[in-house]
């Protein structure tokens, strides 16, 4: 295997291939034309082939060296690329924020460009996780928790979504009727949530419908789930407003019944001990509590 060349006749060479000239390649380099002509002849020399025909006035790339230039030019475009997102200077702050994968696809992500708006300086890194508990370490600054209150940290904000009403494709809901009633749902191919199992109980109890609830057609561990497998055709679902207002609005989704059930939990943005008193988190926490859900 043929031994590199050295970094500065590469360096010479992509420049002045780029500006076909010697001279304008010294002076990007800070360097004397007369190095850059020694530096590519070097290279020349090392590859033992020309890589430039030079004529009465500048320069040209040989076949050979317009193909060469090519993988060197895109080798310093990924050098600095690389350089620049990993060393540069951080100049803004970032807020890293953790959700279920239901709150950051339907709620939070299609919001983030306000926040971004208002708040150039602060940069939001977003994950997910299914159940999320304490946070540790520092790969998380707020958690955005679903579940009974509790949380151990100090500084937590109820974040209410709406209630949630019966969910179905515009296909679908002809097979359930116009009136909410046990018959209507006898046959129904019932999409359940998990940690919501318990809502088609809720729902039967307030709205006085007799009879056991049916069993589920399939169970979903996110309201995200849920949506996907129901825009397919084919079941139903009870789902935040919240969560299914867009399918709802582009008509997507139907509510096929004029109902309301309370959520049986509720959505909690818990901040992390030792971050008490950071301007970004404050103005992340004020844009979000803020937010119209």
């Amino acid at each position: 295997m043929r031994r590199l060349p050295h970094v500065t006749w590469l360096r010479s060479f992509e420049a002045a291939a780029r500006h076909s000239s010697f001279s304008s390649a010294a002076d990007e380099l800070s360097l004397t034309p007369a190095a850059v002509s020694q530096q590519i002849r070097l290279l020349e020399q090392h590859l033992g082939i020309q890589l430039f025909k030079r004529l009465a006035k500048g320069v040209q790339l040989t076949d050979v060296g317009l193909a060469y230039a090519i993988p060197i030019r895109k080798s310093f475009v990924e050098m600095q690329s690389a350089t620049d997102g990993l060393f540069r200077i951080q100049s803004k702050s970032v807020v890293r924020v953790r959700c279920s994968i239901s709150f950051a696809a339907l709620i939070l992500a299609p919001r983030l460009h306000e926040f971004s708006r208002l708040h150039p300086e602060i940069d939001v890194e977003l994950s997910t996780a299914v159940w999320s508990d304490r946070i540790t370490g520092a790969g998380v600054d707020l958690d955005i928790r679903f579940g009974e209150d509790g949380w151990s940290e100090q500084n937590v904000h109820p974040i209410p979504v709406r209630d949630a009403t019966i969910v179905c494709h515009p296909d679908y809901a002809g097979s359930l009727g116009t009136t909410l009633s046990h018959e209507a749902l006898q046959d129904a191919a019932i999409v359940t949530i998990v940690g919501s199992e318990t809502d088609w109980d809720r729902l039967f109890l307030k709205y006085g419908l007799d009879g056991p609830r049916h069993d589920h057609w399939i169970k979903a561990d996110s309201s995200l789930i849920a949506l996907q497998i129901l825009s397919a055709g084919r079941g139903c679902a009870i789902i935040s407003r919240s969560f299914a207002q867009s399918d709802l609005d582009a008509g997507r989704l139907v509510a096929p019944f004029d109902l309301d059930l309370s959520m049986s939990s509720n959505f909690t943005l818990v901040e992390r001990d030792d971050i008490r008193g950071r301007k970004d988190i404050t103005a992340f926490v004020d844009w979000m509590l803020a937010q119209s859900l």
